[in-house]
């Protein structure tokens, strides 16, 4: 089992998206994705968010919102846990980012770019939701087979 974050940063209606172009072998090749990554060991969720983010783009998240759990079970890959938040506060300056190019999109336009079929799920439900929601997204090979909102 793997854990990672995902992290969507808003400001003025967008959020900060890393289009993957960089890794070699990146499962995410091509794809549009929030901010985030793998757990070190004896990181909280809080703690890798807050690592990754600084990370990937150069800001020191203030007080991120822990806004759901997404649990990925898929044909090919072991299952994943994804702590998923949003944050709307922020310092530093955006930098470069080793896996990709970073870019401010407009929320209601995400769910458009070449992005997962599950993410679109989440997407949703973080514009919809204030509460706390578990997503299980189950994909056969790249396809999204069926899902699960509690």
């Amino acid at each position: 089992m793997k854990q990672t974050t995902l992290c969507y940063i808003e400001k003025d209606g967008k959020y900060l998206m890393i289009h993957r172009t960089v890794k070699k072998g990146d499962g995410n090749d091509g794809k549009w994705l929030g901010i985030g990554g793998h757990f070190e060991d004896g990181e909280s969720p809080f703690d890798c968010v807050l690592r990754e983010a600084y990370e990937e783009t150069g800001l020191r998240l203030i007080k991120p919102k822990y806004r759901g759990i997404v649990t990925f079970v898929s044909d090919e890959y072991e299952t994943e846990y994804m702590h998923l938040f949003t944050c709307t506060d922020y310092s530093g300056k955006i930098g470069s980012c080793s896996e990709g190019t970073l870019c401010w999109v407009e929320k209601s336009k995400a769910a458009e770019l070449p992005i997962w079929e599950g993410d679109k799920i989440f997407l949703r439900l973080l514009d919809e939701r204030e509460d706390f929601f578990s997503l299980k997204l189950t994909y056969r090979g790249n396809s999204l087979a069926s899902y699960k909102i509690d």
